[in-house]
């Protein structure tokens, strides 16, 4: 039998996510009463501009005072979607200790506090749902959360943000430079006026910390997450990636040790083989692939980001929240049982490619050879060309100065980084115009 009395829900931000909250609660009132068992009742919208016009919602339930709005006492369910670390911590940790449960989309204050915000929803018999905080509209925090449980995750490795995604997608299709691919991005709404949490790799280390928490069962946070943007990348580092039968992508990369005992979570441009399944992921769609022991390998894919996939995942988090308020209990809390430490990104071990600015003299490839020898660094394959020519084959080159393409064996990033210091003490190299990590083989 469906109860009558409604739940009653506060919604805290009333943007691009949040209006459209608010406008699926209303015209699919009926099927989420349904669902739910009972009816859900918008209670009270905290914003901070009261005069904006927000079609739909009656403005009697706007209120400008967010902390009065939780602090009710008759609120089931409270959806935070207003982002940043604060006041959203205090607000939701506020809305635990006066009786409501809690759906949040606010991936960076997951990714800061996540132990601290499972504590206090944990202490005080709530719900802490967040799967709109990583990936739009896939469903991944739950089956990692939920379905894996009882499975091993060695490694996640993900798309997760859209704009860079398009951005990159853009350079390899179309030939475009960084810059007129980020244009052509913000024209589109893909990319804020200002895209430095995107193109700058804040917004997907903070997804990597979350992913990388709940899929070993151990407590990761943004601060130990390695960082890279793709503000670097180059079109000629697409074009010598096509070269190569790869692409290039912004990953989200969480790995378990070998041996158990650690795990990382980085956040860069890689190289990727043409072949895998994460390289046809096209414009400002995500995915993220999921290696278990027993299950395999996986994949979700989806758009990641905007006001109807981020909304879809927030009501999916309501309705379970709302069950479990029914039935007077609590879904799966944080499972940071491992207490795995973390290791620096010196302890990764991949494949690079790496680009030099080289004299065109004799010796030169030997010079270059030895400092990979001398740092234990194992050469793979070298290719050397014209710094202009844009050609792949392996040419003689005149006028003074020459491109060297090394790609290596798997090896430390830290024995990398030494490597590639060495090189740049060389007389006979000009520079070191870039280096990428080459991942997914």
């Amino acid at each position: 039998m469906m109860r009558t009395r409604p739940l009653k829900v506060a919604l805290l931000g009333c943007g691009v996510v949040g209006s459209e909250v608010a406008r699926i609660m209303t015209t699919h009132a009926d099927d989420l009463a349904a669902r739910i068992g009972a009816p859900v009742e918008l209670a009270g919208v905290a914003v901070r501009r009261p005069s904006k016009v927000r079609e739909g919602i009656d403005p009697a339930l706007i209120t400008t005072d967010a902390t009065a709005l939780v602090k009710r006492g008759d609120i089931d369910v409270v959806i935070e979607v207003i982002g940043g670390v604060e006041p959203a911590r205090t607000l939701i940790t506020t809305a635990f200790e006066h009786g409501a449960s809690v759906v949040s989309a606010n991936k960076a204050l997951l990714a800061e506090d996540g132990a601290a915000l499972h504590a206090a929803a944990e202490q005080h018999g709530r719900d802490l749902y967040y799967e709109a905080a990583v990936a739009g509209a896939i469903p991944l925090v739950r089956p990692l959360r939920e379905s894996l449980a009882g499975d091993k995750v060695n490694r996640v490795l993900g798309i997760v943000n859209g704009t860079t995604n398009f951005i990159l997608d853009k350079m390899d299709t179309s030939g475009a430079g960084y810059s007129e691919a980020l244009d052509e991005a913000t024209a589109l709404g893909y990319a804020e006026a200002d895209p430095t949490a995107d193109v700058e790799g804040f917004d997907a280390a903070a997804k990597a910390a979350i992913l990388a928490g709940i899929a070993f069962h151990t407590r990761v946070t943004i601060g130990e997450v390695h960082r890279e943007g793709i503000t670097e990348v180059t079109a000629a580092d697409i074009a010598s990636a096509r070269r190569m039968g790869c692409t290039v992508k912004l990953l989200a990369i969480c790995e378990r040790a070998a041996d158990g005992q650690s795990v990382t979570a980085r956040v860069h441009p890689a190289m990727i083989p043409l072949s895998h399944p994460l390289a046809s992921v096209r414009e400002a769609y995500n995915a993220v692939f999921v290696e278990a022991e027993a299950a395999g390998q996986l994949m979700f894919y989806g758009p990641g980001a905007g006001g109807s996939p981020t909304a879809s995942a927030v009501l999916g988090d309501l309705v379970a929240v709302c069950r479990n308020k029914l039935g007077e209990a609590t879904g799966p809390g944080e499972s940071a049982y491992t207490r795995l430490p973390v290791s620096p990104m010196g302890e990764v071990v991949t494949r690079y490619h790496i680009s030099l600015d080289v004299a065109d003299k004799p010796g030169v490839l030997a010079q270059v050879a030895t400092v990979f020898a001398e740092q234990g660094v194992s050469i793979d394959t070298v290719r050397q060309q014209g710094r202009n020519s844009g050609s792949g084959d392996e040419v003689a080159v005149d006028g003074g100065e020459a491109s060297l393409v090394v790609v290596t064996h798997r090896a430390p990033d830290a024995a990398l980084s030494a490597t590639v210091e060495a090189l740049r003490k060389l007389d006979t190299v000009r520079g070191v115009a870039s280096i990428m990590r080459v991942e997914g083989e």
